[in-house]
């Protein structure tokens, strides 16, 4: 077991090789599934409910992830069927074989709604080129000319390529609701910020937390602006669900998150994730003591190199922290001649 001198400790020193599972309670079993991106991997689980399995996220829709699956349903899940799919929030890693469970396996989906919402309008987008408001809110964020350039004779990244269709039909769950999963009844618990209405999952009967992209011990999930609503302020959303799952947290939690390691010491980590954001927030004010636009503010909030494969998160992640000290009004914004907003502090 390592041991972190944070409070947050991890009872598996290595995850499930891939195409293995490792059983983390009764009938709960974590698998990894691999990645093509610099986060190579996403957790995913399977709770026995006896005649077939509930699978809680899925990975990408890619021959490799397909592959994966065929290997698991045979080996480690012993031949069951899954029964059915739940979905924690929208974003690729976690939908993208949804639906081919559902098509292919005969599964039903449980899901909050809007990420239902999300996930299915997105699939049946398609973009064969930037849009012009995708382009404005790269210009806006002071995104270099050459840069904006490249960006604009390539083509986007679409939901779709990555994500197989999802069918019709859902179990809406929401705030409140409890889900009968693996011999146990889960409270649901819903967060935000990082996706919208991301759902968690709160076990009655012993001390599992199925917690997706919510809560992940080594790593800040992104709180991110997108051109769909560029004056969004994510990161209120975020510090108010952190605060808000705090109060149901317990030292001795088994917490399953959607990347890295299963951990404990959930108090300890909800209370870290509410205070990185607030260091970063005091840091960027002082630096905003100088106007900046989005694209120059990766300095105060970063503690490594941002390069082409993480610069768009760091983009969006950048804007969100910003968004978040204009509406609370620390900061100040004006548009520069060549349509970047730059923002400075007050006073």
């Amino acid at each position: 077991m390592k041991h972190s001198r944070l409070g947050i400790r991890t009872p598996w020193d290595e995850p499930p090789a891939v195409g293995e599972a490792i059983e983390v309670a009764e009938g709960v079993l974590w698998i990894r599934v691999p990645l093509r991106m610099a986060l190579d991997h996403v957790n995913v689980y399977a709770l026995d409910d006896g005649d077939s399995w509930t699978v809680i996220d899925t990975g990408l829709n890619t021959k490799a992830t397909r592959e994966v699956w065929q290997s698991l349903l045979s080996g480690a899940l012993g031949g069951k069927p899954v029964g059915r799919v739940v979905m924690t929030h929208h974003h690729p890693d976690h939908v993208g074989l949804i639906g081919w469970f559902m098509t292919e396996h005969g599964a039903t989906l449980t899901a909050p709604r809007v990420p239902w919402l999300m996930a299915r309008m997105l699939t049946l987008d398609f973009e064969p080129t930037p849009t012009a408001e995708a382009i404005e809110f790269r210009r806006s964020a002071g995104m270099p000319a050459e840069q904006l350039q490249k960006y604009q004779a390539e083509r986007p990244f679409n939901f779709r390529d990555v994500v197989a269709p999802i069918p019709l039909g859902f179990t809406r769950i929401g705030e409140g609701s409890t889900v009968k999963m693996g011999g146990r009844t889960w409270d649901v618990r819903i967060g935000n910020g990082h996706a919208p209405e991301h759902a968690t999952f709160w076990s009655r009967d012993d001390n599992l937390v199925i917690a997706g992209d919510q809560i992940i011990a080594s790593i800040s999930p992104n709180v991110g602006v997108y051109p769909q609503q560029p004056n969004e302020d994510p990161l209120a959303e975020w510090i108010e669900a952190c605060e808000r799952l705090s109060q149901y947290a317990r030292e001795d939690h088994l917490v399953l998150p959607g990347h890295k390691l299963v951990f404990t010491g959930l108090p300890h980590r909800m209370k870290q994730m509410i205070d990185n954001h607030v260091g970063a927030l005091s840091r960027l004010a002082d630096w905003l003591k100088v106007p900046r636009t989005a694209h120059e503010c990766f300095p105060p909030l970063f503690k490594r190199e941002i390069d082409a494969g993480t610069y768009g998160l760091a983009l969006v992640e950048a804007i969100a922290h910003l968004n978040h000290l204009y509406h609370k009004g620390e900061i100040t914004r004006t548009r520069r001649e060549d349509g970047a907003w730059v923002y400075q502090a007050k006073g």
